[in-house]
């Protein structure tokens, strides 16, 4: 522990330069502000951040991930600290394994990076509960996120708790630590209206309440437009640049806390995108505006293990950030936006201490300028509103080009580093490979016991309200009655069937009758409720009816969310003789969770407690499903490809991975999330128990263990294209080239230490496509490959001119269009032949 408070110690000296000598020659521990920026410990900073999560990632990804961010231009990681992982029962914590947050945060500043820590306690992001724990809304008269005293005083307790956490390890700024800013609340104004008045005085004693914990850093409310003084109101969403009305005070610096990388899948969603160049030009206008801290949500989002997604969201979290679910780069998002912190870093001292104009340069254009009167530090930033047309602008004694949306950034006032709307930077494609060591899987497999009303005595009139009833212990609860039918009672002819129906309020459902599978239903994310309704082949004499009610996840956001519920409200039996007989208030046994979740089944030792046999083919409704693997070769991430199969949870040696739902398609046809990411931490070299519980009639054969890779990488550069931004440099305030001869050119670099073993696509013309998926055009020099070849194979970092002379030397068979460079290569540990 000493050693390692040393390490982190000497390690982030030089970026918090603590009791660095201020402007005002007297020395500044901390973190203070004014209306331009923050200054941490006496130096203003300009604050690139992405919000990674320790809890949806695990230790031994934390490295790898925090290194790629700080790689990536990043000097801030933005957290929220998760209240419900760390005190799942009143009184009882837990900061082990990935819930170690002290530890995550020390590994920050080891890193050379700053921390923001949101800790809410109320957080969304799309997390259980809104990371508020379950017990909290059992306490009597609570009433959430208002002037309420039951729940003022346990927020209260829990932040002093957090905070203390904090001071103790050293790890505010104040302290020389890496923590620079502290979140309470989160989005309120959302749904301060629904409060009235207990809203706004829940404002004023939630800023008073933080600030009264006397860290050293400043206090954040986001989307709070009346956050109280001292706390900075802070902009949530895409184009904070355009719509952030600006902080409330003159004398708070303008910062964006959720600058959005994509969109939060749920199940039933189609694909999230956004573009690189959308948020690079974001990203340029809000720093342009005199923003000096953006935060990526989310730079990485990993994974929502075990039961910890909220309402209906998919186990992958914001797969399409700059680095995917496994941590591994996504080309170009990753590399366009390191470019554009690069490029507004050549801007730092002018954006800081510049005086700060504005030029019109035409129609839908302008030009925001920063200049340091009697000195040479002028920078510009050249916008193009227009989405739809170019356009040329005249600045500076210069004609610059101007894609449709986009921005161009002049370090010097002078030359073009960078475009938003122009990548320079690689692409790359993501690539899964079935394993070969972990195949041919052996599968077993068990049924989960259907109770009935014999074994369940009734212990209700109704059923019971979902939510209360579990807890949040588990998603899975049993509700069980009985009808006794006379044959009259019963259709006399055999294509009439009598329905149950089941109105529920949520989430889903398992319909049995005599512990025959009937079928499933459930709702959406928008729409909780729904109404099951199915034919029965009812028997005369007693009949059981076995509803399994599900939940999938707690919601996360909304006023009232203590008076949230769900599962079945309603039950009726139509079309029997005697009419519509109504079930709901025939009494009701109950059983919380299954009986495979009661032996652990998904661990080594418990799995011995149940009978297993061979699975063959598609097996029953809710049924277990056990095989073992090896560890997959190489060194890549692992997942899982959940093929054949319908809806439940996945467990590798007792750790469960998530959700999974095949089942539930989106309205293109396919599964909204069908690869299940299996952390390399969690597996053994040999004998990994895999356990799947499955609640639809599922196909364990068709799974397939897989290795993920992003080895597909391209570059596609035109003859318009500015050289790369790593081609410049500012030293001793002096702007320069960085290299001896800038130009364009297509740069490519594997990672993990591969080289380049192919080159699978190359033209120099007018090819077309994306990456792993390019067409040629009319126009190609037909020694692309070759150069492409000399210049890349067998390395692991190469770079191309943009040169006509080297593709095409005197035989330009099409000289009249403007070229495009399109490579694409396979990066590996060894060559193709």
């Amino acid at each position: 522990m000493v050693v390692s408070r040393r390490l982190l110690l000497l390690s982030i000296l030089s970026l918090l330069a603590s009791a660095v000598v201020g402007h005002d020659g007297k020395k500044h521990p901390g973190v203070t502000y004014d209306g331009k920026s923050l200054i941490v410990n006496g130096r203003r900073e300009l604050l690139f951040s992405g919000s990674i999560h320790y809890t949806r990632s695990t230790p031994e990804m934390w490295p790898d991930i925090l290194t790629k961010a700080k790689q990536g231009g990043l000097n801030v990681i933005q957290t929220y600290v998760f209240w419900n992982i760390h005190e799942p029962e009143q009184g009882k914590f837990n900061f082990e394994g990935n819930y170690d947050v002290v530890k995550f945060i020390r590994m920050v500043g080891e890193h050379g990076m700053y921390v923001t820590l949101r800790i809410g306690p109320f957080i969304q992001a799309e997390w259980n509960h809104g990371g508020l724990p379950y017990w909290l809304r059992e306490v009597p008269n609570i009433v959430f996120r208002s002037d309420n005293a039951p729940f003022k005083y346990h927020m209260k307790k829990y932040t002093k708790m957090i905070i203390n956490k904090m001071k103790e390890e050293k790890l505010f700024a104040s302290q020389g630590g890496p923590i620079i800013l502290s979140q309470i609340e989160n989005e309120y104004n959302h749904i301060q209206l629904a409060y009235k008045e207990l809203g706004d005085k829940y404002v004023q004693w939630a800023a008073k309440m933080a600030v009264s914990q006397k860290t050293g850093v400043p206090w954040i409310m986001c989307k709070q437009k009346d956050a109280p003084d001292p706390v900075i109101n802070t902009c949530n969403g895409r184009h904070c640049g355009d719509t952030f009305t600006g902080p409330n005070k003159p004398y708070k610096p303008a910062l964006w806390t959720e600058n959005w990388t994509a969109q939060y899948r749920v199940f039933g969603d189609p694909p999230s995108q956004r573009a690189a160049e959308d948020i690079a030009f974001s990203v340029a206008r809000f720093f342009s505006g005199n923003g000096t801290l953006v935060n990526y949500y989310m730079y990485h989002g990993g994974t929502n293990f075990g039961r910890t997604s909220a309402v209906f969201t998919t186990t992958r979290y914001y797969d399409e950030a700059p680095l995917d679910e496994y941590g591994l780069q996504r080309e170009p998002k990753w590399g366009h936006l390191k470019d554009v912190h690069k490029a507004i870093n050549l801007c730092k001292k002018a954006l800081l201490w510049g005086h700060f104009s504005t030029q019109n340069l035409g129609k839908d254009t302008e030009a925001r300028v920063y200049q340091k009167p009697g000195t040479n530090i002028c920078s510009a930033f050249l916008t193009n509103n227009n989405s739809r047309l170019p356009a040329t602008v005249s600045f500076g004694g210069k004609e610059h080009y101007l894609p449709p949306r986009s921005i161009s950034i002049l370090p010097d006032c002078k030359t073009v580093v960078y475009n938003t709307q122009t990548i320079v930077s690689q692409h790359n494609a993501r690539n899964y490979k079935k394993s070969k060591v972990a195949s041919n899987l052996k599968w077993e497999m068990s049924s989960e016991p259907i109770p009935t009303a014999e074994h369940l005595p009734v212990d209700s009139k109704i059923p019971k309200e979902l939510y209360s009833l579990l807890k949040d212990t588990t998603d899975y609860a049993w509700y069980t009655t009985k009808i006794e039918l006379a044959p009259h009672d019963l259709p006399m002819r055999s294509d009439i069937l009598p329905v149950l129906r089941v109105a529920s309020l949520g989430h889903a459902l398992l319909a049995f009758v005599n512990g025959k599978y009937v079928g499933s239903a459930h709702g959406s994310h928008d729409e909780k409720n729904f109404v099951f309704e199915h034919g029965v082949d009812f028997k005369p004499g007693v009949n059981h009816i076995q509803l399994l009610g599900m939940t999938i996840g707690l919601p996360d956001s909304g006023a009232y969310m203590e008076h949230r519920f769900a599962g079945p409200r309603a039950v009726t039996v139509l079309g029997l003789n005697t009419g519509t007989v109504d079930l709901t208030v025939n009494g009701w046994g109950h059983q919380v969770g299954l009986q495979g979740e009661k032996f652990h089944v998904y661990t080594q030792s418990g799995s011995h407690r149940i009978q297993w046999k061979n699975a063959k083919g598609k097996g029953h409704a809710l049924t277990w499903y056990k095989t073992y693997f090896d560890a997959p070769e190489a060194n890549d991430p692992v997942a899982i490809r959940m093929s054949g199969m319908g809806k439940g949870m996945i467990w590798v040696n007792g750790k469960s991975i998530g959700r999974h739902w095949m089942s539930y398609l989106s309205p293109l046809g396919q599964p909204s999330q069908s690869e299940y990411h299996i952390p390399r931490s969690f597996i053994k070299p040999t004998q990994n128990l895999l356990v799947v519980l499955e609640e639809e009639k599922g196909n364990p054969e068709e799974i397939d263990i897989l290795l993920v890779n992003r080895d597909t990488i391209c570059s596609i550069i035109t003859e318009d294209h500015p050289p790369h931004v790593k081609s410049w440099e500012r030293k001793n305030n002096n702007f320069r080239a960085a290299v001896d001869d800038v130009k364009s050119a297509a740069h490519l670099k594997c990672t993990n230490n591969k080289k380049i073993i192919s080159v699978e696509f190359a033209s120099f013309g007018d090819p077309y496509g994306a990456c792993g998926g390019f067409v040629m055009g009319k126009c190609n020099a037909p020694n692309t490959k070759e150069v492409v070849e000399q210049h890349c194979l067998g390395k692991t970092v190469c770079s191309v001119p943009m040169d006509r002379e080297l593709f095409f030397k005197n035989n330009d068979g099409c000289a009249d269009i403007k070229k495009t460079l399109v490579i694409q290569v396979r990066c590996g540990r060894k060559m193709h032949h």
